[in-house]
């Protein structure tokens, strides 16, 4: 056997419209096919590929985070993802990676769950 990349990302949610809300306005996955499951919950995609499943419906465990501490999406368009951020009135640090030369965004969804955001070091600082 040998991984060949990885698959998709399943968050646990207390309130499905919301956490669709977040990944799909403010990060802009798209919601697609799900096959019908006896308990809510979403597919979100980029192009062709559900990347991401939230299942809602279960008690939120009282550590959610388990041992998983973050999700990372490769991203861009730093400044429309800052202003997306701000508009939803979204905290986020932001920071470039020296070394890897990468700008790196993290944020949290409604649940909690950190997400961090990757864009290109060539794309200019943000303005404010």
């Amino acid at each position: 056997m040998a991984i060949e990349g990885m698959n998709h990302f399943t968050v646990l949610s207390n309130d499905l419209e919301r956490s669709k809300n977040f990944y799909i306005e403010v990060l802009g996955l798209t919601e697609g096919y799900r096959p019908p499951f006896a308990f809510p919950g979403a597919w979100l995609y980029t192009g062709n590929q559900a990347i991401l499943h939230i299942m809602a419906g279960k008690p939120m465990p009282p550590n959610p985070a388990g041992v998983i501490d973050h999700m990372a999406f490769t991203a861009n368009n730093l400044q429309a993802t800052v202003d997306t951020l701000k508009r939803h009135g979204i905290q986020y640090d932001l920071h470039r990676l020296q070394g890897l030369e990468i700008w790196q965004l993290f944020c949290h969804d409604p649940d909690g769950a950190k997400v961090e955001l990757d864009f290109p070091a060539t794309e200019p600082e943000p303005k404010a």
